[in-house]
Formats: structure tokens, sequence, C-alpha cells
């Protein structure tokens, strides 16, 4: 991962900083993917709140597979302004926070969905800055692929902690 940061931002294309940054919580000091994949989670715990359970399974779906493709497109850009999978970029995490949301939902318990989700999140973050092996190999994958799909290996990690927690706990 580049850190990267210091880039003006007049350089990029400001339609694709607001998506790449996650509506610019990537452009905040310290810890931006944590900060991008915070906002995944208020987002995703927001819809659980207002939809029916099938319908945020659904929705979660398409947050995964939308994120996934328009995230590789807008790192794509980005990369060309910013450098190699520059910090501010946090799509990725928005993505990979996603993932273990697959099963976090519980119909009719959102107090157990939001430990569900918590977990989910902060097993996603750990994962994500600890870096697989392979989670390392697939940053080297070319046009935004390889910011996206490392946080997608370290979302279906997290996935994985949810469902065993999900199984074993509740």
């Amino acid at each position: 991962m580049s850190n990267n940061n210091n880039h003006p931002l007049g350089e990029a294309p400001w339609f694709h900083v607001i998506l790449s940054t996650g509506f610019g919580t990537g452009l905040i000091p310290g810890a931006p993917g944590t900060y991008g994949a915070f906002l995944a989670l208020l987002i995703w715990f927001g819809l659980y709140l207002i939809v029916s359970p099938l319908a945020i399974l659904w929705i979660t779906v398409a947050l995964v597979v939308g994120c996934l493709f328009v995230g590789a497109w807008t790192s794509n850009v980005m990369e060309r302004y910013w450098g190699e999978d520059p910090r501010s970029v946090v799509i990725d995490e928005l993505l990979g926070c996603w993932i273990p949301m697959l099963a976090a939902s519980v119909p009719g318990h959102w107090g157990k969905t939001a430990i569900l989700a918590f977990i989910g999140f902060a097993a996603f973050r750990v994962i994500d800055i600890v870096k697989t092996p392979l989670a390392r190999r697939l940053e080297y994958v070319g046009k935004g692929w390889g910011v996206m799909l490392d946080d997608a290996l370290a979302g279906f990690y997290a996935l994985l902690i949810v469902v065993a927690v999900r199984l074993l706990f509740m």
C-alpha cells in the first residue's frame, strides 16, 4: 500500500474523488481505511433497520457486487492521478466491510445483528491490516482490481469468522 496521500485533489476528476474516497472518509487524517469501513458499517446497519430481512440480504449482495466492479473502475482511474493504491481510496474498505455483512443479519434481533456486524467490521479491519500472503499477491493485479481484491479476500475471511460466531454462539 502506498502512503500516497499528498496529491492535490484538483488533479483527479471530482466524481472519482468522491466515489473512491467513500464520500470523503478517505480524506480524514489518521486511519482512512477504518473510517471508510465504519461508513460501510453504518450504511449497512441503517439499511438493516429499514428494510425486510430478505431485502437486506439482496441489498448486501448488490452492494458487494456493485462495489467490486465500480471500485475496480474508480481505483484504476485514481491510481493514474494519485499513484498505486493510495491511502485515500477507501472504496475497497467499503467492499471488504460489506462482505461479512452477508451473514450478520439476524431477522428480528437488531442487538444480535449489531454484534455480528461489529465483529465482521472488526475482523475485516484486523485481517486487512495484517495482510495474508495471498492478499499481498492480489495487490499486484492491475487496472484497479488489486486494490479491490485484497480487501475482498479479507472480507471473505471476516465472513467466515461471522459465520463461525453465529453458528457457535447465536
